[in-house]
């Protein structure tokens, strides 16, 4: 029997809930019915996929409410929640809507003239996906439902922080028999993890660059792809001539959503220091407005810091940093309200590259603030991280920050806004330095890298090829 694992409530800070590991033995018997079934998914095309898939969201909506109540006592929020909800339900939909012309076959000529190619591409049988607690609904299925469309079985393993989630999803997957047999979500912690990795054809993962690591050892070692989406330490810079209204509402939004509690978050502040001083007063204007989402989760924008060893993260970058001089402007500390730990919207500013606050992840409501003298400097300081998810650059014209935003090392860049990755599903990225391996989750290769590509090369004439021996 395995060992039971206590969640705590990021709210109250009570363990108010339980999960049970599967054994190993089990996780492969689970893993080797879903290959099974695969096969039979796979055969009923993509019309047949689709329909299973929209079936599932309409009866996801139909209990739309016990899925909210989940994700807030996951998380502590309420509107991130429901957003959430709504980012899944719309992603379903954005894929099903591609998937067919996405999965047709290609036929064309080549060059020479009597070898013809048809292109074709079969899925990976069986995906593995494990998801981080930030958003645990999202990242559970950012990557299973185009896996499922492409033709494969899926197996999830959701982070055991906030796992409430999955029993209103497989509650729902009881309604589709069809999906049932080729998706299930399994509850566990790390060794949960590493054994999945060991029955599966592929693997997807999000989270943190040291456990990252662990997932690529062990998929090299099984001999299967792994695409990894890990760490960000995204930086902004924000140009002389830039809108300094618009980049600080941006800016405050890209940093502090989700109790900045996303890969994407812009965790770095470059500024011209010709515009410091009155980018640091609206940015301090402007957070100081934002409150805790407490007592109740309707009380404000920023919700409780949701794993707790990711609270002595934070607390420990802000003591850095307060050590080696930084200023705090407002916000600062860990509170603790309701046995929750909570942190409020802070702007540091005397911060420099020595401090862990601008060098590690952070993934809180913290905008250390830096200025700069020449763009180049700028530019130098962007890149001087172990890290290239995204970032963000502010100028008086799209021409003038793109020129920036081409020098600078990160996979998707939004211009004159803050954590568009987040929203924008449609661009190819990947994500450079530690920040992830793989293929691009965004786009169109968010799908077809879930198949392996065949290629057919017919000879369309009877004759002798040139390069055959001559047996005559």
């Amino acid at each position: 029997m395995s060992k039971a694992i206590d969640v705590r409530n990021p709210r109250t800070g009570k363990f108010d809930y339980v999960i049970i590991p599967p054994p190993a033995k089990l996780l492969a018997q689970q893993c080797s019915r879903l290959r099974r079934s695969q096969k039979s998914w796979q055969q009923l095309g993509i019309e047949g996929r689709v329909e299973a898939l929209q079936q599932w969201k309409q009866v996801i909506s139909s209990g739309r409410e016990k899925l909210t109540e989940a994700l807030v006592n996951d998380t502590g929020r309420v509107s991130i929640s429901v957003m959430e909800i709504d980012s899944f339900v719309s992603s379903i939909d954005r894929w099903c809507k591609v998937a067919p012309e996405l999965l047709q076959e290609s036929q064309k000529n080549t060059a020479i003239p009597f070898i013809e190619l048809k292109q074709t591409a079969v899925p990976y049988p069986l995906v593995g996906v494990i998801s981080p607690w930030n958003f645990p609904l999202l990242l559970s299925t950012i990557d299973t439902i185009p896996a499922l469309l492409a033709g494969c079985a899926v197996i999830v393993k959701p982070s055991e922080i906030a796992p409430r989630f999955v029993a209103p999803l497989l509650a729902a997957l009881n309604n589709v028999p069809k999906l049932r047999d080729v998706l299930n979500f399994v509850e566990g912690a790390a060794e949960t993890g590493s054994a999945l990795i060991e029955n599966v054809d592929l693997v997807c993962f999000t989270g943190g660059v040291e456990t990252g690591r662990k997932v690529a050892e062990t998929a090299a070692k099984y001999f299967i792809p792994a695409f990894l989406e890990l760490g960000g330490k995204d930086p902004a810079i924000v140009l002389e001539s830039a809108d300094l209204d618009l980049a600080t509402s941006a800016i405050l939004w890209g940093s502090v959503v989700n109790t900045g509690q996303s890969c994407q978050s812009i965790e770095r502040i470059y500024v011209a220091e010709s515009i410091m001083e009155p980018f640091v007063k609206q940015l301090v204007d402007k957070a100081q407005r934002l409150k805790l989402a407490y007592p109740t989760a309707e009380s404000g924008e920023i919700g409780p810091i949701i794993a707790e060893r990711q609270a002595a993260i934070v607390s420990d970058h802000l003591l850095d940093a307060a050590e080696l001089g930084a200023v705090v402007h407002c916000g600062g500390e860990i509170e603790t309200h309701g046995g929750g730990w909570w942190c409020r919207p802070t702007v540091l500013t005397q911060v420099n590259h020595t401090m862990k606050v601008m060098t590690e992840e952070t993934f809180g409501p913290i905008m250390p603030v830096m200025s700069f003298s020449t763009v180049e400097e700028a530019i130098t300081l962007a890149n001087d991280s172990i890290y290239g998810l995204s970032a963000a650059v502010f100028a008086g014209s799209d021409a003038e920050a793109i020129e920036v935003a081409r020098q600078i090392d990160a996979g998707g860049i939004s211009i004159n806004d803050a954590s568009l990755t987040a929203l924008v599903h449609e661009g190819e990225k990947n994500s450079f330095k530690f920040s992830g391996l793989g293929g691009s989750r965004m786009g169109k290769t968010g799908l077809t890298r879930f198949m392996r590509k065949k290629a057919f090369l017919v000879k369309t004439n009877s004759g002798s090829d040139p390069w055959w021996f001559d047996n005559k």
